[in-house]
């Protein structure tokens, strides 16, 4: 693998400023936070960090409302210190990932204050998306924001509604506009001429619509049942996932091959045919080079599930290049989301690390979302408490995304976990009180810690080239069993195991010496009795194989993919 492709397996982990580490004791992670604690994602064994946005923005929806792309938003620092965190991160040989909002801007940012007093002709008088509305006053269309009612605002100055997917101070870019893609492509060759080795693209299903403004058909529930989340009643085929997106995708990537060894990331949502738009953002010279999808994050947690999940990516051809991830700051925490024991128990840590091994061994690159090295659970704030406004409109049905976002706990016991310098400056969230339990400072010293096997399991990982650039073939196992093999020719194939249950469970092996033998090193039990494999509840086998040997496991029934 040369270095211009990286990407092609890395480890990214995902820093949410706010909320990683506050140097300044005001409440709020900054970009200085970052680089303090840089040693301590270095030493987990990653590739790269990705970091959502830290641009300056009014915050209505935390960073997502940019105002100027080229700008650090004061609460977070200055230039100055994005540049330290940067060459920080490059001393410990990580990569590092910005984000890019290009669908959207802030109803505050420059653009959208002159657009919305122009004249035609004038001067970003067509910047972002304006349409007249019905004869009787109405929006254009029946479109529906995510975030709650209409996706169309009322402006009086220009006499017409402009669009917004999310919050109606979200307004939209009309990226049909050469003039527009050009600026926001301008904003990108700032950071890649500061240093920055790639980007994450939010929301780019949503970047274009169709021009005609047609309705969106009505997708009844099919219990009857109307949702608390109104978007779900319709089928987005028109003002979402329109083919234009791809000449768009096309520019990025021959702005971002100007520069060698930069790495794009693309957001993909969970609408129907999630994984055909992984591969169709992704597959070929003038695509991106990654994209994760949020299709995995909203299902559950079964041998089935994953499988269909992972089926669904062996269907499509292997051009393209998948990115997985179980948790993110827009997402309940995976260890909670798929709890087996989910409103009884906390989380067994056995079934984190269970998560930890299941993602770092599917074919692709990997996101982790800080705190999944800690086993943090979701947090269950009170509604005072939140700040999300997607939660604050939803409550108490939705919660929001602010469970995911809580304040990364350093330290047991200190105020706020050690989150903050000012101990007496309340944190933008609260930090739970169960979360002090797994602080890092406890972590650290626990050699059996779920930190500790994510650090293990990393540098396991990369001693098998299989694991990381290998196909993958699924096996025909009996739940809660789940099986693949990942191989990669000439060099090793790969036996890998899952078991997703809270009991015991057996696997029947080869014949003794028929192409197979255990692996260790990874930190996880197993042991072999009679031509079993045991592994405990929720437990891993990893064992080299030959293709005849996994072939018996399977029955002979297996899927490349």
């Amino acid at each position: 693998m040369n270095d211009r492709e990286w990407w092609r397996g890395a480890v990214i982990y995902q820093i949410y400023p706010r909320s990683f580490f506050d140097s300044n004791g005001d409440g709020i992670g900054d970009l200085k936070g970052i680089t303090e604690k840089l040693d301590y994602v270095a030493r987990l064994g990653v590739d790269a960090i990705w970091l959502s946005p830290f641009f300056t923005s009014p915050m209505a929806d935390f960073g997502y409302d940019v105002s100027d792309y080229c700008g650090v938003d004061p609460i977070f620092g200055t230039l100055d210190d994005f540049d330290r965190l940067l060459e920080r991160a490059h001393g410990f040989g990580l990569k590092v990932l910005i984000d890019q909002v290009w669908s959207h801007t802030s109803d505050k940012h420059p653009w959208f204050l002159e657009s919305r007093t122009s004249r035609p002709g004038s001067s970003r008088h067509d910047w972002y998306v304006w349409a007249d509305p019905k004869p009787d006053g109405t929006p254009p269309n029946n479109w529906l924001s995510v975030f709650g009612g209409a996706a169309w605002q009322w402006e009086s100055r220009r006499r017409q509604y402009y669009l917004h997917h999310f919050l109606p101070s979200q307004p939209q870019l009309n990226l049909r506009n050469p003039e527009v893609v050009q600026a926001v492509l301008d904003a990108g060759a700032f950071w890649l001429d500061r240093g920055v080795d790639g980007f994450r693209l939010d929301a780019v299903d949503f970047l274009i619509h169709d021009g005609s403004l047609p309705d969106n058909p009505a997708r009844p529930p099919p219990d009857g049942v109307i949702p608390a989340k109104p978007f779900g009643l319709q089928h987005h085929v028109s003002d979402m996932l329109q083919p234009e997106i791809m000449p768009f995708l096309a520019r990025i990537r021959a702005l971002t091959d100007r520069y060698p060894g930069i790495a794009t990331l693309a957001e993909v949502s969970s609408q129907d045919g999630a994984f055909e738009r992984v591969h169709a953002y992704t597959a070929g010279s003038d695509s991106l080079h990654m994209a994760y999808t949020l299709r995995p994050l909203r299902g559950g947690f079964d041998a089935a599930t994953i499988l269909r999940a992972i089926a669904d990516i062996a269907r499509i051809d292997q051009q393209g290049w998948t990115c997985w991830s179980f948790s993110n700051h827009d997402v309940e925490r995976a260890v909670s989301r798929w709890n087996p024991k989910r409103g009884r128990h906390a989380p067994d840590p056995a079934f984190a690390r269970l998560l930890m091994a299941l993602l770092l061994c599917l074919r692709g690159s990997v996101c982790i979302y800080q705190g999944e090295e800690l086993a943090l659970t979701e947090a269950d704030l009170a509604f005072e408490d939140l700040r999300d406004p997607f939660g604050i409109t939803y409550y108490p049905e939705f919660r929001g995304r602010d469970g995911s976002r809580t304040p990364l706990p350093w330290v047991a016991g200190a105020p706020h976990a050690g989150f903050t310098a000012g101990a007496a400056q309340k944190p933008w969230l609260p930090v739970p009180p169960e979360h002090h339990a797994h602080a890092v400072n406890l972590a650290e010293r626990d050699p059996d810690s779920v930190l500790h096997a994510f650090r293990r399991f990393i540098e396991w990982r990369k001693a098998h080239p299989a694991l990381i650039r290998g196909a993958l073939t699924t096996l025909d196992l009996p739940e809660p069993l789940l099986g693949f093999e990942r191989s990669l020719v000439g060099e090793e194939r790969i036996l890998a195991v899952f078991n997703l249950g809270a009991e015991s469970a057996a696997l029947d092996l080869p014949e003794q010496g028929a192409g197979m033998a255990p692996l260790s090193g990874h930190g996880f039990a197993s042991t072999i009795e009679g031509g079993r494999a045991i592994l405990p509840p929720y437990g891993v086998f990893f064992a080299t194989t030959t293709e005849d040997a996994a072939g018996r496991l399977s029955g002979g029934k297996l899927a490349a993919a």
